[in-house]
């Protein structure tokens, strides 16, 4: 058994390759192998976002606070609130982020592949994330 006390990760800032507007990563877990899953909780200020990016075992994201947007490529803009549980299959191309004028926070769960668990790409657009 491993307890991973609280505090005992220092927080990061989300890089601003991969990231619009002001981000905290905090993570929770990372498992050694031969397991794969890695965790984080994010904060995302209000209008922050992901940049476009996909994973290769896919992701999973759980809203537990604010409100936010997400989006697969080619799909709608979906607004997401604390309880929603959003899956993102491998490969799919995505973002998420805060909603305009409020900020979100959400748990992220994927899992290494080759030691990746993400490709990031380019970034969303003020028009992508105003649709």
């Amino acid at each position: 058994m491993e307890i991973n006390r609280v505090g005992s990760r220092p927080s990061a800032k989300g890089h601003a390759d991969y990231f619009t507007g002001t981000v905290r990563l905090d993570p929770l877990f990372e498992a050694t192998d031969p397991a794969r899953v890695v965790g984080a909780s994010v904060t995302f200020e209000p209008g922050a976002r992901t940049a476009w990016h996909t994973h290769p075992l896919g992701q999973t994201i759980i809203v537990t606070a604010g409100s936010g947007r997400a989006q697969r490529w080619g799909g709608p803009v979906e607004e997401i609130h604390p309880g929603d549980v959003v899956w993102f299959p491998p490969g799919e191309k995505h973002w998420h982020g805060a909603a305009p004028t409020t900020a979100m926070t959400h748990i992220a769960i994927q899992e290494r592949m080759d030691g990746e668990t993400v490709e990031w790409l380019e970034k969303v657009s003020d028009e992508q994330y105003q649709a």
